[in-house]
């Protein structure tokens, strides 16, 4: 089921930093639709042209609360996580319940490389060349059974390497979900790198969720479990703040956060006076998702 959007991209064309603008440059129009131009063609027009983030920009300005609550934090101690043996659980409604090995999953999976644009609820964006693999394929692997509707996730809760956790932001450990037709969507994926090395600790290592069309906290890092459920699963900043974040979390341009204007972000890595720029709706993938929430009042179901 791998590269089921449009994607030519191998493991073995994984591109270092250094090459990755000239590469884009080289191939550029000619090869529109497949491998790097692909990777931001594939999607909406107004998603054309993107240039990705440097590695040092996206390794050093994070949010991952588990490490601390400022940007710099997670590089700053994430390193003491332990990732080497890593576990995922998948249970639930599958027919392959288990825990299953990265290693064996990462022999089981087709990786590609996917240039997304990442949208921050605090109004500011980066574009990362994540490597990884759909989330539907390792579904099918476990075996989603009739009945389905949610896939919820949990990130490993570790107090001796996760100095964050002493802190009451947040109840831990970090859980997210996801509808089933979302989570089964060919953009959904799991990623473990970053420019074709191994996905550093801050960024969610071994392997977090990328969902390019949701706010940042939707994808959510370093997985330890996973779960198919008929019932929509509990989300860690919706139990902390349910006024503030909604179950969906769609990029929306026209919904305000009560502490953040969402109609336009904040590039990272265009320097202290870069220009804020529109936001577009689902991130720039609508063209791609917006059929996911047909029927639906986006203004309300947040």
């Amino acid at each position: 089921m791998a590269h089921r959007w449009i994607n030519t991209l191998k493991d073995s064309d994984v591109t270092p930093e250094d090459l990755f603008i000239n590469r884009r440059q080289i191939i550029g129009g000619a090869l529109a639709g497949i491998g790097l131009a692909g990777m931001a063609t594939g999607a909406s027009a107004a998603l054309k042209g993107l240039e990705p983030n440097s590695y040092e920009d996206i390794a050093s300005y994070n949010n991952y609360y588990e490490f601390g609550t400022g940007k710099d934090d997670p590089a700053r101690y994430a390193e003491a996580l332990t990732i080497k043996p890593w576990t995922v659980q998948i249970d639930g409604m599958v027919d392959k319940p288990g825990a299953y090995a990265f290693e064996d999953i990462l022999k089981a999976m087709t990786i590609e490389e996917r240039l997304y644009k990442f949208r921050c609820v605090e109004a500011w964006s980066m574009v990362v060349p994540w490597n990884g693999f759909e989330l539907a394929d390792l579904l099918t692997m476990a075996g989603v059974q009739s009945g389905a509707k949610y896939v919820a996730f949990e990130t490993a809760l570790r107090p001796a390497e996760m100095p964050g956790v002493s802190l009451p932001v947040l109840e831990w450990p970090y859980v997210e979900g996801l509808r089933l037709d979302e989570a089964m969507h060919p953009l959904t994926i799991l990623a473990t790198g970053i420019y074709g090395k191994d996905i550093p600790k801050q960024n969610g290592a071994p392997l977090r969720l990328v969902v390019p069309w949701k706010y940042g906290y939707k994808s959510i890092k370093s997985i330890v479990k996973i779960t198919l459920t008929n019932k929509k699963p509990p989300t860690s900043w919706n139990k902390a703040n349910a006024r503030e974040y909604g179950f969906y979390s769609n990029v929306n341009p026209q919904v305000d956060h009560p502490r953040w204007s969402q109609a336009s972000e904040r590039p990272i890595g265009g320097g202290l006076f870069s220009r804020r720029v529109p936001t577009l709706m689902f991130n720039g993938y609508e063209k791609e998702v917006a059929g996911l929430y047909a029927g639906m009042d986006l203004s309300k179901d947040t």
